[in-house]
């Protein structure tokens, strides 16, 4: 066997492993994901969110950069797909339960309710809240769906979306390697 083949096979070996471990580490007892999110358009806003599975509740731990000051609603929205430059492609905000648009983390809130991050003045934002409605996987979980993070603070009683304005950054929520 050729140098150059062992090399593609031996590639193609710690591909599979890679992706195999990716799976099988989430469903081992390791459950969490993670969600880089970038601007939409001609947007600044750039950041991270993580979503780990901690006893009945998700702990959502999220960091933005690059938001103008003030409050931004952030949502879990239905779709994975942040191809459409107005974030329109994402659709609307996840709610398999067909519940009021409102606070994170309340029963009556549907799941795709974050709340707001509230950017300082260099346009950093952090958010941290647990929510025992989230569910990272299955036909009500999160993976492959999206985050959205919107121009406005979200009013939290608005239906169906808050009132938060337009999509300024949009990312795709995948399973994390632990």
């Amino acid at each position: 066997m050729s140098k150059e083949r062992m090399i593609l096979l031996g590639a193609g070996l710690a591909l599979l492993l890679g992706a195999g471990c990716a799976r099988a580490c989430f469903m081992a007892g390791h459950p969490a994901a993670t969600c880089q999110v970038s601007a939409l358009g001609s947007g600044a806003a750039y950041g991270k969110v993580t979503f780990t599975q901690e006893d009945e509740d998700v702990l959502v731990e999220a960091e933005f950069h690059g938001l103008t000051p003030g409050k931004h609603g952030i949502h879990i929205h239905e779709h994975g797909d942040c191809d459409s430059v107005d974030g329109a492609s994402a659709g609307g905000h996840f709610n398999p339960t067909h519940r009021q648009h409102g606070m994170a983390g309340m029963e009556d809130s549907h799941e795709g309710d974050l709340g707001n991050i509230t950017a300082d003045s260099s346009g950093h934002a952090r958010l941290t809240l647990r929510d025992k409605w989230l569910k990272l996987s299955g036909d009500d979980g999160i993976l492959g769906r999206s985050v959205i993070v919107h121009a406005f603070e979200d009013d939290l009683s608005s239906q169906p979306a808050g009132n938060s304005g337009p999509r300024i950054a949009c990312g795709i929520i995948s399973a994390a390697v632990r």
